[in-house]
């Protein structure tokens, strides 16, 4: 195995414990470093300085389990607010509850956003005028023809 297979599969090992954190951080290189290395540790079972397949499935098989832990922790704890009668299953209503469609903004504020004459009302124009500019920003080569691929770039961005 060469030294590139076990970085990798120290960095694959390390995975879901990286993905777990709540919010990216900061981390210098030498802290990256000495994470692959604990981490490498905690897969390499036998201590020899390398990483088998059989260690490296073990480890696969533990952050499943792990993930798959903690993944019923989070639906047992949802399930349990929407059971709001407590009685151990969710009627419809109750499940319905998740479903709940809201708008993304009052008509208030997106009449503050469109109105850019501000008299109180949104014309044809105002209406048009941020559609038509994202459009133009997404024709990136201003044919007048927003092309899948443009469109899936623009949304990118």
């Amino acid at each position: 195995m060469t030294r590139f297979q076990i970085l990798a599969c120290a960095a694959f090992a390390m995975s879901s414990s990286v993905s777990a954190q709540n919010a990216p951080q900061a981390i210098s290189r030498a802290a990256f470093n000495a994470k692959l290395d604990e981490n490498f540790k905690a897969v390499d079972a036998n201590h020899d300085g390398f990483l088998s397949a059989s260690e490296l499935q073990a480890a696969q098989a533990r952050d499943l389990q792990n993930a798959q832990a903690q993944a019923r922790a989070a639906m047992q704890t949802r399930f349990n607010q929407l059971d709001t009668n407590k009685d151990g299953k969710l009627s419809f209503d109750e499940f319905a509850a998740i479903a709940t469609v809201r708008p993304n903004a009052t008509a208030t504020q997106i009449l503050q956003q469109l109105d850019t004459n501000h008299d109180g009302k949104v014309s044809a124009e105002e209406f048009r005028a941020p559609r038509v500019a994202a459009f133009n920003k997404a024709d990136a080569n201003h044919d007048g023809t927003v092309t899948p691929a443009e469109a899936q770039a623009a949304q990118g961005k």
